[in-house]
């Protein structure tokens, strides 16, 4: 149970006396009321008074004291909920001063449903109806030749039958080709029993965790006992699925002699940046590993770092091993014990080891972190080298600090002052990024006033921008000339951010670009790539923001001239309108071509609404 603590807006020292002691998480706020920490702690009132004691702290927890303006905190049953709520958090509020772990990709999972035969399949989406769910896993083309290979083993069916006992009785389902081929028992039609499939299963289960060694002892005594009985047959179907196995196996790397379920930490550090890395043993086999970037973690020990990949590594995964290797010890190592070993519902062992062995095999998934970290900096710069030629001509050409990268870019549109819009649309390294555009409907200015609307729809952007913690653009271009630049200038004074972007004003009428403080536009050179790319963006600008109002006119005209006649609803205007193009064409159309989608009530209705 969660409990939301509702606090009185009193001062933040007496906030502090006033916080619970159970365990919970806090957030803190800045001036705004954005949140810019977030943190899980056993004692919310000793943990949240420790950050304004005078004993010494690290630059970035002084910085962070600086800026709170505010405390909110939230009481749970346990700290293991408050992990599983803080990590919630982060992940939806990416606070400032929280480490953020670099995780954008979408791993599978494999799903066992919840089902008398149960189905087995990879999936990305959780869905919590009971079913089981095993992984992560971070080889995706590994896990499709996996579940092949459990489909030829354990003939597990493909399909989305809802297969019981009532619908087989009553033979509702067919056997399908699958049965032929030999990829499925025929649960369907009670070929196979309830009991039989789902041993089945609890073998195919062992294989995706990693342990085969059982099964391979398993099969090998079958497939003797078949042949003593002289039933080889189906001796030589054991032999083919027992090599199948051995074949899997053999692929998976033996980093150990000792047949032991294990996971090896490792890091490496580099700047800001920190890359952590899991292996995952079975039966002394790797079997798979997944890698984290941990972002603004420079102030951070080692030993957050590794308390932070354990937290989110244990979140993700059902299976906890008998035996951790680390690096060095989590920052709350007493926490991360007790948490993992209920989990577990066994005792487990959490080593950092000094010698031997086991410090060869932390030693080498650091190695692989750093190898990780390397590559994930070798893309960050490939990424920032592959710069098009409009984008280093117009950095030389406007006389930028650095490349626009990110250019994003203001246009209005309105007939008459009605329905007044705005849209920003967006280009990275000179091309279109559609999934970051964004249509503003003007709500504050009520009459033709074109550098009201640019205020506002640059406010509310750059507004956002800040809330949200989101990177500033390189560029800000609007499209219009010295008025209209001075009217989002304006803006991002009020916002205090007008010396940390870049912004221009593009006047379409003799392609001028206008500086902030400069009374004087300057004239690119008509073929110059660096403008071609100016009008691009502003052309694309003024189309996303024609479209919108064309889109916000037409429904304003469906409502106004169809759906006010009565009789005719919404879908029915929708279809006249696409048969014949506008009202207008309506109004001058035959009685018989009308009669083909209105019924005589409905004509009458609307020959009357056009002659009055």
């Amino acid at each position: 149970m969660i409990e939301n603590i509702d606090e009185n807006k009193i001062n933040l020292p007496e906030k502090l006396i006033n916080l619970p002691t159970k365990p919970g998480v806090y957030q803190f706020l800045n001036q705004t009321g954005k949140v810019i920490y977030v943190g899980k702690a056993i004692n919310l009132r000793n943990r949240v008074k420790s950050y304004f004691q005078s004993r010494p702290q690290d630059a970035k927890t002084t910085a962070l004291v600086k800026h709170i303006a505010d405390v909110e905190v939230i009481v749970t049953d346990s700290e293991a909920e408050a992990l599983i709520l803080e990590d919630t958090l982060i992940k939806k509020l990416k606070p400032r001063y929280n480490i953020l772990l670099r995780d954008d990709k979408s791993y599978p999972y494999v799903r066992i449903t919840n089902e008398p035969y149960p189905r087995i399949f990879p999936t990305r989406k959780v869905i919590r109806d009971g079913s089981k769910y095993l992984g992560p896993f971070t080889e995706v083309r590994n896990l499709r030749a996996l579940m092949r290979i459990l489909r030829t083993l354990f003939r597990i069916r493909s399909c989305d039958l809802n297969i019981t006992e009532e619908t087989i009785s009553k033979k509702k389902h067919k056997i399908c080709l699958d049965y032929h081929i030999q990829k499925c028992d025929g649960p369907c039609e009670g070929l196979i029993s309830q009991e039989k499939y789902n041993e089945n299963i609890k073998n195919a289960v062992q294989i995706i965790n990693g342990k085969t060694d059982e099964l391979e002892k398993f099969f090998e005594k079958q497939m003797l006992s078949l042949a003593e009985e002289m039933r080889f047959e189906e001796a030589a179907i054991v032999r083919n699925r027992l090599q199948l196995l051995r074949d899997y196996t053999n692929q998976q790397k033996v980093v150990s002699s000792e047949l032991i379920d294990r996971d090896i930490i490792g890091l490496s550090r580099q700047d800001e940046l920190a890359c952590s890395l899991v292996f995952k043993v079975r039966d002394g086999k790797l079997i798979g590993k997944r890698h984290y970037i941990l972002q603004n973690s420079a102030d951070f020990s080692d030993g957050k770092l590794i308390q932070i990949t354990m937290e989110k590594w244990y979140l993700e995964n059902e299976f906890i091993p008998k035996e951790i290797l680390l690096p060095t010890e989590p920052e709350q190592t007493e926490f991360v014990y007790d948490w993992l070993r209920k989990k577990r519902g066994k005792s487990i062992e959490i080593v950092v080891p000094k010698l031997g062995d086991k410090k060869k095999l932390v030693n080498m998934a650091s190695a692989n972190a750093e190898f990780q970290l390397k590559e994930y900096l070798i893309a960050i710069t490939k990424r920032e080298q592959s710069v098009t030629r409009a984008v280093l001509s117009l950095q030389r050409d406007l006389r930028l600090s650095k490349p626009p990268l990110r250019i994003e870019c203001f246009d209005n549109s309105h007939i008459q002052g009605s329905e007044l819009v705005s849209s920003m649309v967006v280009f990275e390294n000179g091309k279109a990024k559609k999934s970051d555009y964004r249509k503003f409907i003007i709500r504050d200015v009520h009459k033709n006033d074109d550098f009201a609307a640019m205020r506002e729809a640059v406010g509310r952007r750059y507004k956002r921008v800040l809330e949200e913690n989101e990177a500033l653009p390189d560029l800000i271009v609007i499209d219009g000339g010295k008025g209209q630049l001075s009217s989002a200038l304006e803006v991002l004074k009020e916002l205090k951010i007008e010396k940390k972007v870049n912004i221009i004003g593009l006047a379409k009428r003799l392609e001028e670009v206008f500086l902030p403080n400069s009374s004087e536009p300057i004239q690119l050179p008509r073929t110059s790539s660096s403008l071609k790319l100016l009008q691009q963006v502003r052309d694309e600008a003024h189309r996303f923001a024609i479209t919108f109002h064309r889109k916000l006119r037409e429904k304003r005209t469906l409502h106004t001239e169809l759906t006010d006649i009565k009789g005719i609803g919404k879908t029915t205007a929708q279809k006249l309108l696409i048969e014949f193009g506008s009202v207008e064409k309506i109004k001058s159309a035959s009685q018989e071509e009308l009669k083909k989608f209105l019924t005589e009530k409905q004509l009458s209705n609307l020959l009357e609404h056009f002659k009055q």
